[in-house]
Order: structure tokens, then sequence, then C-alpha cells
């Protein structure tokens, strides 16, 4: 089987960058499209009446198709064209989330959910491929901060507007906005985006070469076979250290995707609409602000202290840890606004490295199969997060359950800093 890539020449400057920009714009309808479903939970309990465990299996059941998926998606994007991949992820998803609005029962929207999940699970290892390819070392974490901005605002906007359009005009037409936003954007990137030459940013003396020169420029020749690709990732001690933190951190973010803008409603008693955008505005602006400072501090501690990418990531989830405590703990809005933002800015740190911690260990050849890796145990831990929360917070109460995420954040911080100082990354 063979492997296309377009481009043989070096990109432009600008191109690289604008590269950023159009995955960006893929990576926010990623977000937006998943969190629509959460500011609306109220009135799909309401319509559909539903528990909130019930409501927690309706965001499960994307997590765990996007797990179920993530090894076979990594895979593929190291045999594909990566452009190819993320359009038609891009499409697939957005029509999902269009007919989402089409669902009269609890099973169908479960498989539009589920459905979703399994779009979405090829865009982050082929995007992060192609930003890899783009990027050479020097800029990658920059170049990957830039994108991670996208997932607070998709964030931010998937919240803001499925609450406002829900609160006004039903909870389906925010559903039909963003899938129809979705399509038109695949439809204009598959003129604009080029798919680069494998390992083109890797430097000639390093391990992880470009793939060889063909004489055509278009095709090289891979090992298809994905059982063997996954256990060269899964052997590597430093991929399963990250895959542990990602599992952690992923389980942390989950709760605050899906039970923030419910817990807005209930605890502190805002409308629909100023809870959609309240549980997802200052945590993800904060967010973006963390990201970008991370993505310049890995980028400069790299070059010059062993582990630098790793030890930026630990430092943000150890300062995290009081802001966690706080969000779940406080009855005052100013302090838990506080709270989100401290929490949103230090997740920056750790979001803007984490593929690039990654390519930092596994070859070239094995990208897109250590990102799938990656992606699917990261959220087949934090798929279980809405649900385990549903059950705790009938026993123990929401907010103590919010607060009780900040111990999972000081054992990752520990575990991270650990393996920075002490596991030989494998440079291949």
């Amino acid at each position: 089987m063979t492997l296309a890539a377009t481009t043989s020449a070096q990109p432009s400057s600008n191109y690289k960058w604008l590269v950023v920009g159009m995955l960006w714009l893929v990576c926010f309808f990623n977000y937006a499209d998943r969190q629509a479903v959460f500011s609306v939970f109220p009135l799909i309990r309401q319509q559909l009446h539903l528990s909130d465990v019930q409501l927690g299996i309706v965001g499960a059941s994307f997590m765990w198709m996007y797990a179920l998926f993530g090894p076979f998606a990594g895979w593929l994007c190291d045999r594909l064209s990566r452009k190819t991949v993320v359009l038609s992820a891009l499409l697939f998803w957005s029509i999902v989330t269009a007919a989402t609005a089409l669902t009269h029962t609890y099973a169908q929207l479960v498989l539009c959910r589920a459905l979703g999940g399994l779009g979405e699970a090829f865009y982050f290892p082929a995007a992060m491929s192609l930003i890899g390819d783009y990027h050479a070392s020097a800029t990658r974490s920059r170049a990957m901060s830039l994108h991670q901005s996208a997932v607070y605002a998709g964030s931010i906007a998937g919240g803001a507007v499925s609450g406002y359009v829900g609160q006004f005009y039903g909870w389906r037409s925010s559903f039909t906005l963003f899938g129809g936003a979705g399509i038109f954007l695949g439809l204009i990137l598959w003129i604009l985006l080029k798919e680069p030459t494998r390992g083109m940013s890797e430097p000639a003396s390093s391990n992880s070469k470009p793939y060889p020169d063909h004489a055509d420029k278009t095709t090289v020749h891979t090992d298809g076979n994905i059982l063997l690709g996954l256990r060269e990732v899964l052997r590597n001690p430093m991929v399963l250290l990250l895959a542990t933190v990602f599992i952690g951190a992923n389980f942390v973010a989950v709760v605050f995707l899906t039970w923030m803008p419910t817990f807005l409603f209930q605890k502190f008693h805002m409308s629909l609409s100023m809870a959609g955008l309240n549980g997802t505005a200052y945590l993800q602006i904060a967010s973006v602000l963390g990201v970008i400072s991370g993505g310049l501090l890995a980028d400069t501690l790299a070059r010059k202290i062993y582990g630098g990418r790793l030890l930026t990531q630990s430092l943000g989830f150890l300062c995290g840890v009081p802001f966690l405590f706080l969000t779940g703990w406080t009855t005052s809005v100013s302090w838990l606004i506080l709270a989100m933002i401290g929490f949103g800015y230090f997740k920056g740190l750790y979001d803007a490295n984490i593929f690039a911690s990654l390519y930092d260990v596994v070859p070239v050849s094995r990208r897109g199969a250590a990102a799938g890796v990656l992606n699917s145990l990261g959220w087949l831990g934090g798929g279980f997060a809405p649900i385990v929360i549903a059950v705790a917070a009938q026993r123990y109460g929401m907010s103590a359950c919010i607060s009780a995420t900040a111990g999972v954040y000081l054992f990752i911080a520990l575990l991270l800093f650990w393996g920075a100082r002490r596991l030989n990354p494998q440079r291949t």
C-alpha cells in the first residue's frame, strides 16, 4: 500500500503558519460540536425525561467511540493523505452534528453522539502529524499551542451559543448551525490545504529521518501491519507514561466540560445561557493564554534542559491543584471565577505540549499511531468521567466531586516530574 505526499518542496514560512490557521478552524468545530450538547442538558433532560446517569451516558458514548477508533485512526493517518483524513472526518462529524437536531428518542441521541465520536477520532492524529511535518522542533510547541487554542475557543462557542440558542429557539437549532458551518468549511479547505512530505521538518542528522525521496515524489511504502505498529508504540515506556498522564488530565477536563454548565445552573441558579457561557468562557479564555505561554516556555526549556516540555507540563498540573479544589468548594461567584481562570491558565501549560512531548520520543513513521494510542487511552479513561461523577454526586454532591479532581492533578503532576527526570526518552 502507498502513502500520498503531494508536496515535495519545503513550504514557505507563511504557508506553514497558514496551515496552523486552517487546522485551527477545523479544531474549533471539533470542540464546538462536542461541547454544544452539554449546555442544553437541562432541556434534553426535561424533554426526553432522562436522569443524570442517562445524560452521563450521552456524554460518555461520544468518548467511548472516540477511544475505540483512536488506534485505527492513528494507523490510518500514517498510511493515507493526512489532508484527506482530516477533511473527510470534518465532513462526517458535521453531518452527524446536523442530524442530531432530528433525534426524538434517547437511543437516537446516544447513536448520534457515538457517531460524532467516531468521526472526531480521526482528526487529532492526522492534524498533529501535519503540523509536525510543517514545523520543526524549534517551532513545534508554538505551532501546536496555537492550534490548541482552538480547543478553548470551540468549547466556549459550543457552550455559549448552544446555551443561548437553546434558551430562545430550542436545543436542536444549535446542532443545525454548527453542523452546516462545518460542512461549508470542509468544502473550502479541500481546495486550500496541501499534504506535506512526511518527515520533511526533521534535520538530516536525526534518526527520525524523512521518508526516502521517490522518483515520482508522491508515494512511499510503509509497514501495513497495524498490530506491529501499535506494539512498537506500546513498548515505549515514555509513551505509556504520557498516556497515563493524559488519562488523568482528560478525566478532569471531561468532568468540567460535561458538568460545569449544569453545576452553575443548579448551585448558582444561573440561566441556561449564562451557565453555558460562564461554564466555558473563563476557563477556556484563560487556557488560551496558558497554552500560548506553555508553547513559548516549552520551546525555550527544550533547548536548554533535558525533558523541558515535560517539566512545563508538570508545572501546569502542580499549579492547577489549588484552583481545582477551590472551584468546587467555594460558594462565591467571584471566587469561582478566579478559580476557573487559574485552573484554565495552568491547564494550558500542559495542553500546549501534549503532542509535542510525544513527538520527542517516537519516530516520524509512528507519529500517527502514537497519537492515536494516546488519544484512545486518554479518552477511554476520560470517557468514564461523566458517569462516575453523576453517580458519586448522588452521594457526595457535585461540589465535593469537582474539588476531589485536585487529587488527580497532584498525582499526575508528580508522575510527570518523575518521568522527566528518571526516564530516558527514546529519541529516534
